[in-house]
Parts: structure tokens; sequence; C-alpha cells
């Protein structure tokens, strides 16, 4: 007999929810519900995916940043 309390009765975590997961963790202030909720329904490789994508974005943010800065003091 299954349990219906079984992980795997649960939905997918959204696309939404893995982001606003792996931001929450990035700023370090990810509720520990949440945190639970993350390891019993979510993937490893959509976090993972979904972290290397958010790092590209921030460095590419940064570069940005610092190149509009230094255009706007040297010219």
């Amino acid at each position: 007999m299954k349990d219906p309390n079984s992980p795997e009765n649960e939905p997918k975590m959204t696309l939404w929810q893995v982001a606003q997961s792996v931001i929450a963790a990035a700023f370090g202030v990810q509720s520990s519900r949440n945190r639970e909720r993350d390891f019993r329904r979510g993937s490893a490789k959509a976090f993972i995916i979904a972290g290397i994508i958010g790092t590209v974005l921030f460095v590419a943010t940064v570069v940005l940043v610092v190149r509009l800065v230094l255009g706007a003091a040297t010219g």
C-alpha cells in the first residue's frame, strides 16, 4: 500500500519555485520550510542548472556595471 504522504506523490516544483529558492539561497535567507520542500520535491538537476544560470547572470551584471562606471569615469 502506498503512503499518501510519500514524496513521490507530491507535485514537482515549478520553474518559479526553483528560481525563488536559488535566489533565496544565494542571499542566505531560505526558510527552513522551503528548504525542506526543496529536498522533498526538487530535482538536483533543476537546482544545478538554475544556479549556473544565476551565477552567469550575476557575473555578467557585475562586468556590465564595472564597464559602465569605468567608461563614465574616463570619458
